[in-house]
């Protein structure tokens, strides 16, 4: 980051000082996913039942809106540089974006190989300020070889909106997902429908209703719902049934599951 910074001031580069903000914005955002992990293994409390695991979710999604930030501003200077193209030193500019590019690709192995940027959206995000660096590397290198060869020193604010773009592609994406998981969204790789039928084909069950499927955090999803029984003496048979067939068809672990009957009433449910 600091190479960048002071390369991109040396040699008049808007593709290394955006690059070398961005590497800011992800030492911050780095520390951010660790500190979000660490907090998450706080034990529950009276306070916070389901214990600190949003912690993570939240790190992300400010990871995300920061991406959007970082993007205008490239786009901002960009939008200047294009009127009146300055100077660059591409051959200076081209070794500290190959260095740059060797730094982050090193860091985005480490999370690949080390974490699940699958899986964990705190982690994905983190990976994705890393990746979005690699890009910004890539495209200073791009921009110093046609500077190099054609004099071609517009290279440098476009090559710069094209880092933007893509920035801006993953930051969605993360904070989609993020909102997603806030807004108590059914978790992708579940199918909410599917698990209403097959708890519906548990023998004795006559109904299911307010079924709910959500995320804790990433890779711990939780469920709820009333099952309508016939047999007031069969509900501990159809409660451990329902149990298993979540677990191993849905791999959902926690589940809290209502058996009951004709009999029992309650208020309007709003959700």
């Amino acid at each position: 980051m600091l190479l960048e910074f002071i390369g991109g001031l040396v040699t008049n580069s808007l593709a290394l000082l955006s690059d070398s903000g961005h590497m800011l914005s992800d030492v911050a955002a780095l520390a951010l996913s660790l500190m979000a992990l660490w907090f998450a293994r706080k034990p529950p409390s009276l306070n916070k039942t389901y214990g600190f695991y949003r912690a993570e979710i939240l790190a992300a999604l400010f990871n995300g809106l920061t991406l959007f930030v970082i993007a205008g501003l490239i786009i901002w200077e960009a939008a200047e540089r294009f009127v009146s193209p300055p100077t660059v030193a591409g051959g200076p500019m081209l070794t500290i974006a190959a260095i740059g590019l060797a730094a982050n690709l090193l860091s985005a192995w480490f999370l690949t190989r080390f974490g699940d940027v699958k899986a964990n959206v705190n982690v994905r995000s983190a990976y994705l300020h890393v990746l979005g660096d690699a890009i910004g590397s890539v495209g200073a290198i791009a921009a110093g070889l046609l500077m190099m060869a054609f004099s071609w020193y517009i290279a440098d604010p476009i090559i710069s909106v094209l880092v933007a773009l893509l920035i801006l592609k993953s930051a969605w994406g993360v904070v989609k997902q993020t909102m997603h998981i806030l807004m108590e969204g059914t978790p992708a790789t579940v199918d909410a429908e599917q698990i209403r039928r097959a708890l519906q084909q548990i023998e004795g069950v006559r109904d299911v209703h307010d079924l709910h499927v959500w995320t804790i955090t990433s890779g711990l999803d939780a469920l709820s719902c009333h099952l309508l029984i016939d047999d007031p003496s069969e509900s501990q048979r159809v409660l451990q049934q329902a149990v298993h067939l979540i677990e191993r068809r849905f791999n959902i672990l926690h589940t809290t599951i209502q058996v009951e009957t004709d009999r029992l009433q309650h208020g309007r449910i709003q959700v």
